[in-house]
């Protein structure tokens, strides 16, 4: 198969669709991969490192997109690149279509076939595409908020461990999945006062087993959270429902009963945020006030570490795309079900059933997708 990988141009986004490594078990497989001049360089990839391993170098866009059948990228495609896609194409990505009609007009447009990395499933039940970039929001979530919340960038002027004889920060995380685990983790790291809200029961117990009462565990309602939100200094928002919008779980009027410079920080805000004042951002300009607390909601977290999240996503992606590259995208659907539960657009339809719900579109089953088992 031919595959190509573009140069992201989402806004302060360095990552790139495959490693020199990943390019070289693909070619040593017997496939052909094309290179955008220059697309690893933010990633720390210089184009010899591609072609010493197989590749070919093109010049443009336009060429990647017309000399390939699969086109293995990061982040959803923009406008200009969704006008470069045909029926012919098989691209495979970020979508998180929920949220963003223009997009899904785009993919739908095109003709093209599209899977969703955000979807795609393992045998235990978990979102194995999603849980690297994941791991990385979480993580650098801490980053931020520690950041955030100095008074040079008009926090409350707080360290988030605090100090011998002075209080450490409330930190409130939202969702104890793969994300708010990781939050929480560099969290009790840095010594801060960590309560976790989630409403799985078993979850909680896991994550009170885990850290060994090091966090504390809350069942979430929209009063616990209410109440827990007046004292904090850190809201973390890591709620995740596969393939669909994030619930608004904090409203304008409660966002007025928070103190004055505490940070939001918005891991969910790429399925449309989980606070309702959530909007999206870049790194370039990351943070913005409601109400006097600080919003953090930038859509591509992981973008500003791109060489630790490029080799933590390839190493997940890497054997869905020799799956995909070996079989044909439809042969390999069908011989994985994990693959299929990713499929979202095809022939000009939405073939993913929550996605069409937030979409307010038709959800239509491809003719040629098998049944499950």
């Amino acid at each position: 198969m031919r595959i190509g990988v573009p140069t992201e141009i989402k806004k302060q986004e360095s990552r790139v669709g495959l490693t020199p490594e990943s390019v070289g078990e693909l070619v040593r497989a017997g496939h052909e991969v094309v290179i955008q001049d220059s697309a690893g360089l933010g990633s720390g990839f210089q184009n010899e490192d591609y072609t010493a391993v197989g590749a070919k170098i093109l010049p443009d866009a336009d060429a990647v997109f017309k000399a390939a059948e699969l086109i293995v990228k990061v982040k959803e495609p923009q406008p200009e690149e969704t006008a470069r896609l045909t029926p012919d194409h098989t691209l495979f990505t970020y979508l998180h279509l929920a949220p963003d009609p223009v997009q899904a007009a785009g993919l739908m447009k095109s003709g093209c076939l599209a899977i969703a990395y955000e979807t795609v499933t393992d045998a235990q039940g978990g979102l194995p595409l999603l849980r690297p970039m994941s791991q990385v929001a979480g993580r650098m979530s801490m980053q931020v908020a520690a950041w955030a919340l100095m008074r040079t960038k008009r926090g409350r002027g707080i360290l988030l461990g605090g100090v011998p004889g002075v209080m450490p920060s409330k930190v409130v995380i939202i969702g104890g999945g793969v994300s708010g685990t990781h939050a929480a983790e560099i969290a009790v790291g840095m010594r801060a006062d960590v309560t976790v809200f989630d409403r799985n029961n078993r979850r909680l117990d896991e994550l009170d087993s885990e850290f060994r009462g090091s966090l504390k565990t809350m069942y979430s309602t929209a009063h616990s959270l209410g109440e827990a939100i007046k004292d904090a200094d850190l809201v973390i928002g890591a709620v995740l429902i596969p393939g669909a919008a994030a619930p608004k779980l904090i409203s304008r009027e409660q966002l007025k009963t928070m103190k004055p410079g505490a940070v939001l920080v918005d891991i969910a805000i790429d399925q449309g945020g989980c606070f309702e004042t959530s909007h999206a951002t870049t790194h370039e300009d990351p943070i913005y006030e409601v109400d006097g607390v600080l919003h953090y909601c930038v859509a591509n977290m992981p973008g500003a570490v791109p060489r630790t999240s490029t080799y933590a996503l390839n190493n997940a992606t890497l054997p869905f795309v020799m799956q995909i590259a070996n079989k044909g995208a439809r042969e390999a659907i069908n011989a994985n079900p994990h693959l299929a539960n990713g499929l979202t657009v095809d022939g000009g339809k939405i073939a993913h059933e929550a996605v069409a719900q937030d979409l307010g579109e038709d959800y239509v089953r491809p003719a040629w997708l098998k049944s499950p088992g």
